[in-house]
């Protein structure tokens, strides 16, 4: 058996960190050859949210007098849960001056963004903001203004985003008068007296990049599409910044098409085979190689 080590010195492009160029000290020809992955190291080092994956984007309206504003939000690329995207739309409201505190001078925000874990859905609350200050509640300094009538913000589910909260509808059809229109998708929607919620309607998908795909430019893998996926790798529980360590129990060995080579190219793809930045370049790959008469 022989085997073939990849490390951060095989990486060609370090922007994404997912690309890797081994080459032999000299041409190699495979005929009845095969290779598979022995093992594999790498730090959990890729965002969920970014812009690169285009899923960074949404926006809400507010009223301010009679006038309808969309704010834009962006997100700066990171690993987010339900929880962190929350505080993040909570940051921009404090920003835009959409916001309130109470007697307590706690922030009273009129729209968020929870997990509903007994439905494995993701709830969106929004909630009625009044035409003028409550008793006992103060504006902050960069208020915007009371709207001329009480009104629920609107929250615009962008493209790519919407996957993430699990919503297979682009935008959220609520309008300015406590009513709400139900979309023909969409039968989850709850209206509480003014405050209004509704669930997600399909899977929530917080890391679209759950695991990676191997690719070999070397092999014919015919129950493959491509044909050069040799591996898939979890993130086997680990947190962002631990460390995944993959070592298959048994050696799913791919044919090497016949030919003569100077080098071996290895990718990491996301599952929809889209490119992947990874952060943390130090990766660590050994491939084992075995003739067919080693095999039989």
């Amino acid at each position: 058996m022989r085997t073939i080590v990849l490390n951060k010195s095989n990486i060609v492009n370090l922007d994404n960190n997912s690309s890797f160029v081994y080459r032999f000290p000299s041409s190699v020809k495979f005929e009845n050859d095969y290779i598979a992955l022995s093992q594999i190291q790498l730090y959990y080092s890729w965002y969920n949210v970014s812009s690169q994956l285009n899923n960074n984007k949404f926006s809400y309206t507010w009223l301010i007098g009679s006038t309808l504003t969309t704010f834009e939000i962006v997100i700066p690329d990171g690993l987010y849960e339900f929880e962190t995207l929350n505080e993040y739309l909570q940051f921009e409201m404090i920003k835009n001056g959409t916001f309130l505190q109470n007697e307590s001078q706690d922030n009273v925000y009129y729209i968020e963004i929870i997990l509903n874990a007994s439905r494995y859905s993701v709830q969106i609350n929004t909630y009625n903001f009044p035409t003028a200050l409550p008793t006992n509640y103060t504006t902050p300094s960069n208020f915007v203004g009371f709207p001329t009538s009480t009104f629920n913000p609107q929250i615009i589910i962008k493209s790519k985003f919407n996957e993430i909260l699990g919503f297979d509808l682009i935008t959220t059809d609520l309008n300015q008068n406590n009513s709400y229109v139900v979309p023909a998708n969409q039968n989850l929607i709850q209206k509480l007296n003014t405050t209004i919620s509704y669930i997600s309607t399909i899977a929530p998908n917080i890391q679209p990049n759950n695991n990676l795909l191997l690719s070999l430019s070397n092999i014919d893998n015919v129950y493959a599409s491509p044909t050069s996926i040799l591996y898939s790798i979890g993130t086997n529980g680990a947190q962002f910044g631990g460390l995944i360590n993959e070592t298959p129990t048994t050696y799913a060995f791919a044919k090497l098409i016949p030919g003569t080579y100077n080098e071996i190219r290895v990718n990491l793809y996301g599952p929809n085979l889209q490119p992947i930045k990874i952060l943390d370049p130090n990766i660590t790959m050994i491939f084992v190689l075995k003739n067919i008469n080693d095999l039989y």
